[in-house]
C-alpha cells in the first residue's frame, strides 16, 4: 500500500489516462484503495430507479474514483510538483519539492 501524500482540498492534475490534463480539487480520499475523487473529473453515468425522494428516476452524472498514481499536485505557480515532508518548529509539514514552499 502506498503512502498517500494527497489530502482533500488539494488541487491536482491528471497525468495519464482518458482524462489527462484535467484539473480539479480532491473531494474525498480512499486510503485503503489508493484512490481519490476529484471534482468534475472521471464523470460516469449512474442509472437511478424511481424512489420517494426522486420519483422521476433517470440518469445522473457523478464522479468516479481515480488512482492516486495518475495524479500530481499543483503548486502555487500552477505547475505539477511532488510532495515531501519536513519538520518545522516541531511540526511535520508538507512541501512542494519543485519550489520548496510549504503547502
Amino acid at each position: 500500500m502506498l503512502k498517500v501524500k494527497l489530502k482533500a482540498g488539494d488541487t491536482v492534475r491528471v497525468t495519464t489516462g482518458e482524462h489527462k490534463g484535467a484539473e480539479g480539487k480532491i473531494v474525498r480520499v480512499f486510503k485503503e484503495k489508493n484512490k481519490v475523487i476529484v471534482e468534475n473529473v472521471n464523470m460516469v453515468s449512474k442509472h437511478q430507479k424511481p424512489s420517494a425522494t426522486n420519483p422521476q428516476g433517470g440518469i445522473k452524472e457523478k464522479e468516479a474514483p481515480i488512482q492516486i498514481s495518475n495524479l500530481s499536485l499543483i503548486d502555487a505557480n500552477g505547475k505539477s510538483t511532488r510532495v515531501g515532508y519536513r519538520m518545522e518548529d516541531g511540526k511535520k509539514i508538507r512541501f512542494a519539492k519543485s519550489t520548496n514552499q510549504a503547502i
